[in-house]
């Protein structure tokens, strides 16, 4: 099977595994976004007519996933379930007054997708582990999955999405970490990606840019082998780390993979990282974005 060939209508590792879950968490009070997230999840903050999180949800659609496990936080009602549910009373409304054109964009998932949500409660352990871990342990996943943040996303219309990138770049029994090049100037606020033959040997935490291994930043967007993530939920029930002390870091397990032998690969990402996490991300978001559909 070469890269990027088609497997069944899906996109398949290079060796032919074909990736049909992924996990987004997008639990959490978005506290860099105070006061507007008070009353709206960072993640449905609008980029254009679409929440942040239907940029990452699309791409995996078009990348041949079909099961999705949001980790969503226990506040109701939840607005992420919201979105993703048939509207009964608004198609009527459609239907009736002969607006039957807008029903497309109505129905925000297709038949054969299913969402699958997993409550977590931002007072209990906090980190971006800790929600992979909990999805893991609860459906039993022992099959390789796609990981995306809730609040970002690749924006590249017409071309490889992010998960696209992700899938050709992973062999079978392999991981794979999304890159994200930005000038090397600009590489201090971010983890950057180390590498050797195309495999990541670490994640170096903002570093001075003459520091730097390269110019390619994490932004969050992963495949994980069933080992990894085997090693994720090992990692959170096996530490206790207080609410002050440190957070749960996926980062901590990956390294620990690396280390023992597990392969991740690098995929440099094509397109633009747009992130919604802060307002000048945002606004810089819905620039391009807006200035695309003209």
């Amino acid at each position: 099977m070469i890269p990027g060939a088609l497997c069944a209508g899906s996109l398949c590792y290079n060796g032919g595994i074909m990736i049909t879950k992924a996990i987004i968490p997008v639990a959490g009070w978005g506290t860099r976004r105070l006061p507007i997230t008070k009353i709206i999840e960072k993640s449905m903050l609008p980029v254009g007519n679409r929440p942040l999180v239907d940029y990452s949800v699309q791409d995996l659609i078009k990348a041949g996933v079909k099961d999705i496990y949001m980790v969503i936080s226990n506040v109701e009602p939840c607005q992420v379930q919201e979105f993703y549910k048939d509207n009964l009373a608004l198609n009527q409304y459609l239907i009736e007054r002969g607006k039957e054109d807008r029903l497309k964009l109505a129905k925000t998932l297709p038949d054969d997708v299913t969402i699958h949500y997993t409550v977590q409660d931002p007072a209990a352990k906090y980190g971006t582990a800790v929600p992979i871990a909990m999805v893991v342990e609860e459906y039993n996943i022992d099959e390789p999955v796609l990981v995306f943040m809730g609040d970002d996303f690749v924006w590249n219309p017409g071309g490889e999405n992010a998960a696209e990138a992700l899938i050709k770049a992973a062999g079978e029994n392999e991981s794979a970490i999304l890159g994200v090049e930005i000038p090397l100037e600009k590489v201090e606020k971010y983890g950057v990606l180390a590498a050797e033959d195309g495999k990541l040997t670490g994640v170096v935490e903002k570093p001075k840019p003459e520091e730097a291994p390269s110019n390619l930043i994490n932004v969050s967007k992963y495949i994980m082998a069933p080992e990894l993530l085997q090693r994720i939920v090992k990692y959170v029930n096996e530490n206790d780390f207080g609410p002050k002390d440190q957070e749960y870091m996926v980062t901590d397990p990956i390294d620990e993979y690396i280390k023992d032998g597990g392969v991740v690969r690098v995929a440099p990402a094509t397109g633009e990282y747009l992130d919604g996490g802060s307002v000048e991300g945002w606004l810089h978001a819905n620039e391009v974005v807006c200035k695309e559909r003209k």
